[in-house]
């Protein structure tokens, strides 16, 4: 696309910049907090008397809200305004930390994480439906949706670092209570940079019974999921939750196709190559948000690392995904995105298999540091490539639908991988002791185990990026 006077690049302005730095402020501090909280957890238990099931509530709940939520959310801000329901969300995210960072009993923490992720889930999709509808120039869109991706990716290894530091320092509750200060920022530079987009929607169109039945699947699908290991796959709780779930969602198609206003335009997925993007998303970045899991896991309970020293390994982490996310948005519009995340999701898998080969007294440069450097450019690349393809060629109305659909997948993906290779790892631990096997090394096995279906998962995504359009630029075609 040719840049002329009637289309300029609103990024080569300093408020063009300012703008993208709000709006992937605002996305790194969602994804941040479903994973900063991990580091905190055994603080808080020993303070506030905490389960082993209900502490695991402390970070499931707001993963819960966050994906159950999201599509709800993403529509909201295409029809009521995205300013409006980012300035909502928010407000609701800081009013929710506060109450977390205060609260003095167990349960109160938890229903303040589950507010937290609804908060959330309207704040990530209007955020990122803001950035496609405000960078709408090809290059434009391109490096913008490339410094989301990178931002999005490299939230999840500074989570751990910054989790350690404001654990160890200042104490758990801070882990909470710095949210409302960042939130304040947010709002004034929401309110000075954003202009106020006009509702599209009246209360009377909007599509309530579709609303109902989506967030209603979508969450006890995620609740299911995220309670099949401790109730038993094969249990009738586990049978019963998901398929409810799933009836709700089948309900829920067919109530959008019957309805003149939907919640969930079906026509969407007529966007060549969206669907995969989104099914890459959940498959691949699901497996790499597992693995960060059982590989701070295994830091902490296995080489006995300090939360500080776990955040501090992760800085190479950061780096690499900093380089692979700048590298492949300046490839995008040569070579386009399936070759990226196919290649990207193909490297990081190799990197993800060498970390499942840790041994009981792995050492950090022969044995962590390699398979992260290589894990860490690969994420680099399939975050900007996913995130570029899967709103190309989106309409401007369904832009926050695109957004919530991109981002539901990866939460998804994530609560599936966590359940499942939760009960894998338990259960080759729990094998290995009855053998008489050291803690250390039933926990590494676990551990490792989980791990190496995590670069399974990661090769998968490859392949089915193979579906993907292969954009080169915004305008792909809708076909």
């Amino acid at each position: 696309m040719t840049r002329t006077a009637e289309n300029p690049s609103v990024l080569a302005t300093g408020r063009g910049k300012l703008v993208l730095a709000l709006l992937c402020s605002i996305g790194f501090l969602d994804f941040v907090d479903s994973v900063i909280i991990n580091v905190a957890l055994p603080s808080m238990q020993h303070h506030l008397n905490f389960s082993e099931q209900g502490l695991q509530w402390v970070a499931t709940g707001y993963l819960l809200t966050y994906g159950g939520f999201m599509l709800l959310g993403g529509r909201a801000a295409d029809l009521i305004g995205r300013r409006r329901v980012l300035v909502g969300g928010v407000i609701l995210f800081a009013l929710a930390s506060l109450a977390g960072g205060l609260a003095d009993t167990a349960n109160l923490l938890i229903t303040a994480r589950i507010v937290q992720g609804v908060g959330a889930a309207f704040m990530m999709p209007a955020a990122l439906s803001l950035i496609t509808t405000t960078f709408t120039e090809g290059s434009d869109r391109t490096k913008a949706l490339g410094i989301w991706g990178g931002v999005i990716g490299l939230a999840a290894a500074a989570g751990v670092l910054l989790g350690g530091v404001l654990t160890e320092k200042l104490g758990w509750r801070w882990v909470l209570l710095i949210n409302p200060i960042l939130c304040v920022l947010l709002i004034a530079g929401i309110y000075g940079l954003l202009p106020n987009d006009k509702r599209r929607a009246s209360g009377g169109s909007f599509d309530l019974p579709g609303a109902v039945l989506g967030t209603g699947g979508m969450l006890l699908l995620v609740y299911g999921i995220v309670e099949a290991p401790h109730s038993g796959w094969d249990s009738l709780n586990t049978v019963l939750r998901l398929g409810i779930a799933v009836l709700l969602l089948i309900a829920f198609v067919v109530n959008e196709q019957r309805r003149s206003n939907p919640l969930m335009p079906l026509s969407i997925f007529r966007i060549r190559g969206l669907a995969a993007a989104d099914a890459t998303q959940l498959i691949a970045i699901g497996g790499f948000i597992t693995m960060f899991f059982f590989l701070t896991l295994y830091m902490q309970n296995v080489l006995g690392y300090s939360a500080i020293k776990t955040g501090i390994v992760y800085l190479p982490v950061t780096v690499g995904i900093g380089l692979g996310a700048g590298v492949s948005t300046k490839l995008i519009p040569h070579v386009g995105t399936r070759p990226l995340i196919v290649g990207g999701a193909a490297f990081a898998s190799i990197g993800v298999f060498l970390l499942s080969r840790l041994p009981v007294n792995g050492e950090y440069v022969s044995d962590l540091l390699p398979g992260m450097i290589v894990m860490s450019v690969g994420l680099g690349f399939v975050m900007v490539s996913v995130t570029n393809a899967a709103n190309a060629g989106v309409p401007a109305d369904k832009a926050g639908l695109a957004a919530s659909l991109l981002s539901s997948s990866q939460q998804l993906g994530g609560a599936l991988g966590l359940a499942v290779l939760t009960t894998v790892a338990s259960s080759r631990t729990t094998d290995l002791l009855t053998t008489g096997t050291t803690p250390p090394e039933a926990l590494a096995s676990g551990f490792n185990r989980a791990v190496l279906y995590c670069s399974i998962a990661v090769l998968v995504g490859a392949v089915i990026g193979l579906g993907t359009y292969n954009t080169r630029k915004a305008d792909a075609p809708m076909v």
